[in-house]
């Protein structure tokens, strides 16, 4: 097979793949903790365009969710059957997408995409459209070649992603899919010029700060405490304290150090005459494998502990998500040799290993063992406003995963 002839079917495909990326991002999958209804109506979607496409082996997990209309969140596989069944290829994108504040969206709104110059606007067309539609593409250019992969290819397109992944790829590891010398690849982060292959990342720990002081009207302050004023100063000295102490930097990553952001804030009294008796703000941290999130979680304990003494407010601190990163994946592991190869031959780079802070679910498979990387093309607009995935990337893209297949 000439390689020439499987790429110029992937560029022939070009209007099916724009017009299948704005189709998905059409149909929203924000999941129920951001007040959505989650990926069931995007997945019967797709699961009707695959079916158009002449694809016959697509299996269904639902994981129960009460939360949502359908009951239900659902993750698809597609199969393409290969010369050798095991190990397979899996290449996992996900069907939910984060939520969008319509007005701060300029090009078009969220949920009605828009192409202009190369681009495909909408929320979800880079996070995680643009790769769920090249890993079909690629498979699709290979079927109607008649090319045989050299081993099984299986497409997962799960749910739950941009949350826990509890009722997604979680749901599936345990179903007991996948083996521990299958190929794993998460296009789901990634550099601009496609060369970078994602190998490690950071531990995960997501808390919430609740202060609680005593509600007064503003012009009598001195009868209340005013938690808002002293979850702030406890936010600040506490920001500081982590980047003091765990200040290791590692080259491996794009971000070579430990991060500890406040983020989003609660509301807390409804006029400006009310001095807060409660408030709320919440941390995003990614902290280097090095060290250990019990530890950080400890010392962010006693720290509200010395806090509330000095305060006389009493600080709660609740966990969100902890998650201690996995071993990172060996630079010399087969999917790594093919992923560079396959992107030398598209891209003409030298792709390098390294780390990210943002969690995939490709720690979920290191974590059981399995050999997974991360690597797709990708501008740096993910959940923000106008979020676009551009049109030749995800070509180039699908061109890599295709001669993966068959590598």
């Amino acid at each position: 097979m000439q390689f020439p002839e499987l790429f110029k079917q992937i560029e022939v495909l070009k209007p099916q793949m724009i017009d299948t990326l704005m189709k998905l991002i059409g149909t929203p999958a924000v999941g129920p903790e951001n007040g959505g209804e989650g990926e069931f109506k995007k997945a019967e979607l797709l699961r009707g365009i695959l079916q158009d496409f002449g694809f016959n082996e697509i299996n269904q997990y639902d994981a129960e969710d009460p939360r949502v209309p359908s009951g239900k969140r659902p993750n698809l596989i597609v199969y393409y059957r290969g010369k050798v069944d095991s190990p397979k290829l899996w290449i996992v994108t996900h069907l939910d997408v984060v939520p969008a504040e319509e007005g701060q969206w300029k090009i078009t709104k969220p949920f009605e995409p828009k192409l202009k110059d190369d681009k495909v606007y909408g929320r979800g067309s880079l996070d995680n459209g643009q790769s769920l539609v090249a890993s079909i593409f690629a498979i699709l250019a290979l079927k109607q070649l008649s090319i045989t992969p050299k081993r099984t290819v299986a497409l997962a397109f799960v749910a739950d992603e941009e949350y826990e992944s509890t009722l997604g790829i979680k749901h599936l590891i345990s179903k007991g899919l996948f083996n521990k010398r299958d190929l794993v690849v998460v296009p789901d982060s990634g550099e601009p010029d496609g060369a970078l292959i994602e190998v490690a990342e950071k531990s995960i720990l997501w808390f919430k700060v609740v202060t609680v002081g005593k509600q007064t009207h503003g012009s009598t302050p001195n009868r209340g405490l005013n938690a808002h004023r002293i979850g702030m100063q406890f936010s600040l000295a506490l920001d500081e304290l982590l980047h003091e102490k765990y200040n290791n930097k590692d080259e491996q990553f794009n971000v070579s150090n430990s991060t500890f952001e406040p983020t989003r804030k609660d509301k807390n009294v409804e006029a400006i005459n009310i001095v807060p008796g409660e408030d709320v703000v919440y941390f995003d941290c990614r902290v280097l494998p090095q060290y250990n999130i019990k530890d950080v979680l400890s010392d962010i304990r006693a720290a509200a502990k010395a806090f509330e003494q000095k305060s006389g407010a009493t600080i709660r601190i609740e966990v969100i998500q902890a998650q201690q990163a996995p071993s990172a994946v060996d630079p010399k592991s087969e999917v790594v040799t093919l992923l560079k190869k396959a992107i030398k031959k598209v891209r003409g780079l030298d792709a390098k290993v390294g780390g990210i802070g943002g969690g995939t679910c490709a720690a979920f498979f290191r974590k059981a063992g399995i050999a997974a990387v991360v690597w797709s093309t990708e501008e740096e607009v993910a959940h923000q406003p106008d979020e676009y995935a551009k049109v030749h990337n995800m070509i180039d893209d699908a061109k890599v995963f295709a001669l993966l297949s068959v590598l």
